[in-house]
């Protein structure tokens, strides 16, 4: 029986990475997906069993084109991890319509193309997980988060629509929301005060995505927040 696999979509150092490692450690074949092939074929390199694609979430004709191939050299997709997002700061005054609509493309459209391409074959097998990383702007509205808390409003809310009507047909949709300041190098050094304790460990966040997936289906998760136990909520 060959080895599921696992694709991720939106894999750089933190998180993708960090379930993408996950993943891997627990046998599974990994299908690395973003616009950086260079760190896609480094991190493939190293897993092993792991291919990388190029892919661009703003794109709506990716999906068709990457998971067709990703089915012809891994096989059909089991569990997709949806990690693309995007970070465009600013309140009403300062965002851009176009700021605004790429953000809105990102993580609502993207999510949607990118679930409508894996769904038919996990439809066929009447099984399969979709985990969502989402942010607690979708549920907690900052005046200086114009753009990305309206964007992952829509996602989460995307995310609940597709759960409630595939999981009658044994597709797991899931939505992790990180509350808090992910563990890598480029926020370190913007928060070079901060204790060891503030940051979301990106590999602790990875243990948590790969235990959504091996829920049993009488008790299955919608909505997983995590966090840092300092963090205010």
């Amino acid at each position: 029986m060959s080895n599921p696999v696992c694709a991720v979509i939106g894999v750089g150092p933190g998180n993708g990475t960090a379930i993408a490692r996950k993943f891997s450690s627990e046998g599974y074949k990994i299908a690395l997906l973003s616009r950086n092939e260079d760190y896609l074929n480094g991190l493939a390199h190293e897993l092993g069993d792991t291919r990388g694609y190029a892919y661009d979430a703003l794109d709506t004709t990716a999906p068709e084109k990457v998971f067709s191939k990703i089915k012809q050299e891994l096989g059909t997709v089991d569990i997709l991890v949806y990690n693309a997002g995007s970070g465009m700061f600013g309140n009403v005054d300062e965002t851009k319509l176009s700021d605004f609509e790429a953000a809105w493309r990102i993580n609502a459209l993207g999510l949607l193309a990118a679930v409508k391409a894996v769904l038919p074959d996990m439809r066929a097998v009447g099984k399969g997980n979709i985990v969502v990383i989402g942010a607690t702007a979708s549920v907690k509205h900052g005046a200086k988060f114009t753009a990305f808390t309206s964007a992952k409003a829509a996602q989460r809310a995307l995310a609940q629509s597709i759960a409630k009507h595939v999981g009658p047909e044994g597709v797991h949709v899931s939505l992790v929301i990180i509350d808090g300041v992910i563990d890598i190098p480029r926020t370190r050094e913007m928060m070079p005060d901060r204790a060891d304790d503030f940051f979301l460990k990106p590999d602790d966040i990875a243990q948590s995505v790969f235990s959504l997936t091996q829920q049993p289906r009488s008790a299955w998760t919608f909505e997983l927040d995590v966090r840092p136990f300092g963090e205010k909520w």
